[in-house]
Formats: C-alpha cells, sequence, structure tokens
C-alpha cells in the first residue's frame, strides 16, 4: 500500500516536474525539474527492475543533466536573453496543453492496463505523462536546449514503460547508452551553434 502511494506521489512529481520545464523561462529551472523527474522515473522503474538497474539508468541521467548544464554555463549572456525573449507569451497555452496531456493520461492508462495487465497503474500512467510531455515540448519549441529536454523526456518515458515489459540488463544498458549520447550530442551542438562569426571564419 505505501509503495503504491509513493509511486502514485512520483506520478504527480512527474507532472509537476514537466509542466515546471514546459512553461518556466530559466534553463537553471528546467534542467533542475529534469533531474528530479529522472528521481521519479528511477522509482517508477524499480518496480520492475532490481534497485541497481534503476540505479544506474538515475545516475545517466544525471550525468546528462550535469554536462547539459556545465556546457549551457559556459555560454555567453546573450543566450539567456534570446531564451527570455523567447518564451515570455504563451505561457497560458502551455498549462492547457499540459493539462490536455493529463487528461489523455487519465484516460489511457487504464485501458493500456486491461490490454497489458500486470505493469502497474502509476507506472503506465507516469510513462505516458512523459511521453505525452515531450511531444508537447516538442511542438512548442525550436530553443536546441530545449529540444534536447524534450526527447529526453519521451525517451525517458519510453524507458519507465519498456522496463515494465523486458527486464534485460543488455537492454536496459542499451537505453541508458542512448540516454549519454544524446545529452553529450546535445552539449556539443549548444557549443557548435553559440560559435562566434569571427572564429567560424578563421577556421
Amino acid at each position: 500500500m505505501i509503495i503504491e502511494i509513493v509511486s502514485w506521489i512520483a506520478v504527480a512529481l512527474i507532472l509537476i516536474t514537466s509542466t515546471v520545464m514546459l512553461i518556466n523561462r530559466d534553463w537553471r529551472v528546467s534542467l533542475g525539474a529534469l533531474a528530479l523527474q529522472y528521481a521519479a522515473a528511477f522509482w517508477l522503474v524499480t518496480r520492475h527492475l532490481p534497485f541497481v538497474m534503476g540505479s544506474a539508468k538515475l545516475i545517466t541521467g544525471w550525468m546528462v543533466v550535469a554536462a547539459l548544464g556545465m556546457t549551457r554555463l559556459s555560454l555567453s549572456a546573450v543566450e539567456d536573453d534570446k531564451e527570455e525573449s523567447s518564451l515570455l507569451h504563451g505561457a497560458w497555452f502551455r498549462v492547457i496543453l499540459m493539462c490536455i496531456v493529463a487528461l489523455v493520461t487519465f484516460g489511457a492508462t487504464t485501458r493500456i492496463d486491461t490490454v497489458i495487465p500486470g505493469l502497474g497503474l502509476p507506472v503506465i500512467a507516469g510513462s505516458i505523462l512523459l511521453i505525452g510531455a515531450g511531444v508537447a515540448h516538442l511542438g512548442v519549441t525550436s530553443d536546441l536546449l530545449r529540444v534536447i529536454l524534450g526527447l529526453l523526456t519521451i525517451l525517458t518515458g519510453f524507458e519507465t514503460l519498456y522496463s515494465a515489459v523486458e527486464s534485460s540488463i543488455l537492454v536496459a544498458g542499451f537505453l541508458s547508452v542512448i540516454s549519454l549520447g544524446l545529452g553529450l550530442v546535445g552539449s556539443y551542438l549548444l557549443l557548435a551553434g553559440s560559435t562566434p562569426p569571427e572564429a567560424e571564419s578563421e577556421l
């Protein structure tokens, strides 16, 4: 009973962090929300995977957050101004969008549990929330960092759902490598996109 309650708390945390990532204007807050999101997904993953495998996914996620954070911190203040101005409008639209995602999740969770029993309602709800929030994130932004955050959110949702279906160590490790690779590619693209024009001409 306590495990079930904590699992639903993790689902609520996923909803809150996904909404924060979608509507806030500060990349630091977004990365902090992503770190909490990984912690909530870790709890849901350990419902079906051993604690060690779940911990490996959590550590991988936090490594991705650290890599993106250090990369973004090294960029100029001009990027902060650009990001601030691009997110001034549409906050209420993003909130409504997350409400729609939550409603779809509520309606689809019981249906999926009927078709594939044994996954657990919190695991299904959390994974659908993550996938839906990631898709919504990709649909409302063109900022590179936020696109990476959307892709990572979708991948986390897929990992959470797939961990309930397949407990293979090889598959779990492969998905963790994909997450880490996506974070490193995102860090590289952030650095490449911030290269001054004069530096490019010298090359």
